[in-house]
């Protein structure tokens, strides 16, 4: 007797046998996919269909790229739009909530690796959503500027509402519901506004609050563009992030108005309703004489829903047994063996992995996400550790590139491969190129930072990090501040310890280690081999730094995650330890190794009174 499961199992297999024949059936709808220069649209909705999504995307980012005045314009995940035919089939991928499918037109979700926009064709209007966050994308993909969430907010509000006559776009237009919103439910004062942040209740909680945030968020933008504003929004945000200046100070500094008189200038532009929009001539590009259509078979439209579930937390495990089941009707299916490869990455199976990407290299060579999912696999099952095959990972990460010039995480992965194996002037190459594709990730930034300290530009990545410290992103934030700190440390301590040598003062009490203030450590014995480990922590009070050169003999790694460093100074050998080895400060190396031997290295360290030592940074010379 089947089972509950079994029998789901059954009917999935049985959908998947009639989605890859249903497009040799009369009056099944067919998925086809349509390129255009920039987009790729896949859609059951019919051909014509597909092309008028297509159309609508070239034309938003057409209109972005003349208003914003750059030449090109770019996201720096790549991006592919599903065209539903209908509201049942939207649902299929609609976020759960309360054990139920949303109710949606339009749905972004976004990834690392891929992101997806999502349509339901059979509603009036599916754009607006989608267009919205889209909007979002585009600013990632082309602007590195701090800015706050009402910029961000408005800023993709205004361009949500492109509407297209004839061979125009029209931007700009203010939709009569967002009027009565204003008038209804009141409007904020601008400084309240201006310091709403991502973690604020007005920000994340549904309500009037919320609603009057983004409404006015995308108002104030218009009345922005609509005075010609946008250089005094950069003045502003310099005056927030560069000199550190009050919501008020820098109104004032950046409109030359005080923050009650904004607010009436803002007041009024709203209630006399005069809002000003453009027309912008539809490109050449734009055409639909330059787009292509195929047919999809329906294996490869099921694998294409399967990946959208695969980067939904709702539908992950679904789409493991969407994609199991469309393999078992087509075996050699490139795409099934890729999404299932990367399932097996997320769950840490490398072995079924790496045996799905094979599969899938196998039957599409050309695939730039097969190429960079086999270099993710290889760093991750080696750490990048001195057994990992680094040539061969990078070499994965240049053929995805080759194909695929856009895609700004092959580059950061192959600039820490690259860091990693000592080529430290091409890493930083390499991640400068991640930046200019996506200038708003804020791990990339920091990346760039740790490499140009293995470049021993301590300086420069200073200069990135004071960039980063107002990040909202508070575990980012907390770590930026702790890298500067480190890195100001061992500069002073390095240099007193400079200072003592050409001195002569090789006894500095804050740079040896003083043998009447220390237990286990101060009483090893004077050869390597009789090094005793340190007792277990008992501190309470932590010294002032100390710095110490000396050469690496050995790497302990085997309780997590600390690690116990055996550092050979002179004629003496000490045990150093490190709480964590992987958010140590690292100066000379990427990333922390346990096979470390024979290595010269100058360590910041404290010596505690229950006889402990903490590394708080190191350099490999």
């Amino acid at each position: 007797m089947l089972t509950r499961s079994g029998l789901s199992r059954l009917a999935l297999v049985w959908l998947i046998l009639l989605l890859t024949t249903r497009h040799g059936n009369a009056g099944e709808p067919q998925w086809v996919e349509v390129r255009s220069p920039n987009f790729s649209v896949i859609t059951d909705a019919g051909e014509r269909r597909g092309r008028d999504a297509a159309l609508r995307f070239e034309q938003m980012r057409s209109a972005f790229g003349t208003l914003m005045t750059k030449a090109t314009v770019s996201i720096p995940v790549p991006l592919q739009i599903v065209a539903f035919r209908n509201t049942k089939e939207m649902r299929q991928v609609a976020p759960i909530f309360r054990g139920k499918p949303t109710q949606l037109a339009g749905l972004f979700q976004g990834g690392n690796d891929r992101s997806f926009i999502m349509l339901d064709m059979s509603v009036e209007d599916p754009w607006t959503t989608v267009f919205h966050e889209y909007a979002h994308q585009l600013m990632n993909g082309n602007m590195q500027a701090e800015t706050e969430p009402w910029f961000e907010e408005g800023f993709a509000e205004y361009f949500s509402s492109i509407e297209v006559d004839g061979k125009e776009i029209h931007i700009g237009k203010v939709p009569h519901d967002d009027y009565l919103i204003l008038h209804q439910v009141g409007m904020m004062k601008v400084t309240d506004l201006f310091k709403v942040v991502h973690y604020s209740e007005t920000y994340n909680e549904n309500g009037n609050a919320r609603t009057a945030f983004y409404v006015q968020s995308g108002m104030l933008v218009h009345y922005i563009y609509d005075n010609q504003l946008l250089p005094k929004v950069a003045t502003y945000f310099e005056a927030r992030f560069q000199k550190h200046s009050s919501v008020e100070d820098a109104i004032q500094q950046a409109f030359g108005m005080s923050a009650s008189q904004f607010d009436k200038a803002l007041r009024n532009y709203v209630l006399e309703g005069r809002y000003r929009y453009y027309k912008v001539p539809a490109p050449a590009q734009v055409a639909e004489a330059n787009y292509t259509v195929k047919p999809l078979t329906g294996a490869d439209a099921a694998a294409a829903l399967a990946d959208i579930h695969l980067h939904s937390p709702d539908y992950q495990n679904k789409a493991i047994e969407e994609f199991e089941a469309i393999l078992k009707s087509d075996a050699n299916n490139a795409a099934a063996c890729r999404g299932l490869g990367y399932a097996y990455l997320q769950k840490q199976d490398f072995t079924q992995a790496a045996e799905y990407f094979r599969r899938a290299s196998e039957q599409d060579s050309r695939d730039p996400r097969v190429h960079y999912y086999n270099a993710l696999l290889m760093a991750r099952q080696s750490g990048f550790s001195p057994r990992a095959d680094l040539p061969t990972l990078m070499k994965e990460l240049e053929t995805s590139i080759s194909l695929d010039p856009k895609f700004a995480d092959s580059y950061a992965l192959l600039a820490f491969a690259q860091n990693t194996s000592g080529d430290h002037a091409k890493a930083l190459d390499t991640m400068r190129k991640a930046i200019t594709i996506d200038p708003r990730n804020e791990s990339y930034r920091f990346n760039l930072a740790n490499i140009y300290l293995a470049n021993r530009q301590p300086d420069k990545a200073v200069a990135i990090l004071r960039s980063l410290q107002n990040t909202e992103n508070r575990e980012m934030a907390s770590r930026v501040s702790g890298v500067i700190a480190s890195i100001q440390e061992f500069q002073q301590q390095s240099q007193l310890s400079e200072q003592s040598q050409h001195s002569g003062q090789f006894n500095n009490p804050q740079l040896t280690l003083r043998r009447s203030e220390t237990s286990e450590a101060s009483r090893e014995s004077e050869n390597d081999s009789d090094v005793r480990p340190i007792p277990g922590s008992q501190t309470s009070n932590w010294g002032p730094p100390i710095f110490l050169r000396g050469t690496i003999k050995s790497v302990d790694c085997s309780v997590e995650p600390s690690a116990i460093l055996t550092l050979a100074s002179g004629a003496k050998a000490l045990k150093l330890k490190i709480a964590d080895r992987q958010h140590v400060i690292l100066i000379g190396a990427d990333q922390f190794s346990c096979s470390w031997a024979n290595k010269k290295a100058a360590v910041n360290y404290r010596q505690g009174d229950g006889g402990d030592t903490s590394v708080i940074s190191l350099e490999l010379q």
